[in-house]
């Protein structure tokens, strides 16, 4: 399964999802995880999405093609997202996931490979029945 984070450093989850310019891709299996790809919709922020909030259908339309070009990805961490872009990532099979403040992606990673152990909630459940 594939997990993406919002990342300004490839290092940390510390960006909301519109304005993201990148997303560091992971693979999760049910014991380990490795790092797959950076994607990038924009050097620094995500201007194309920031400059366009409030203009409706244009907007809407980047929003939806940066969903698209994450839509292999089955959970994805931001610190921020709106509401219209969490429903989005909801209808296409994806968890948005936000985290209090700054957190290491390794960190997350690891959190989130102890939860599948242990006492993974019903969504993740589902997810990981995928795995390998």
């Amino acid at each position: 399964m594939k997990v993406a984070f919002a990342t300004t450093d490839g290092v940390n989850i510390d960006e909301h999802f519109g304005r993201c310019g990148m997303f560091a891709v992971y693979e999760l299996t049910k014991d380990d995880y490795k790092f797959i790809e950076m994607r990038k919709f924009a050097e620094g922020r995500d201007a194309a999405i920031e400059e366009t909030k409030g203009m409706g259908q244009i907007h809407d339309e980047r929003v939806a093609d940066k969903v698209g070009r994450l839509s292999d990805c089955k959970i994805v961490y931001m610190t921020e997202i709106g509401g219209p872009s969490a429903a989005r990532l909801v209808k296409k099979g994806m968890m948005p996931l936000k985290v209090k403040g700054v957190i290491p992606i390794e960190e997350a990673l690891k959190l989130l490979l102890d939860k599948l152990k242990t006492s993974p909630p019903p969504w993740l459940k589902k997810a990981i029945n995928n795995l390998s």
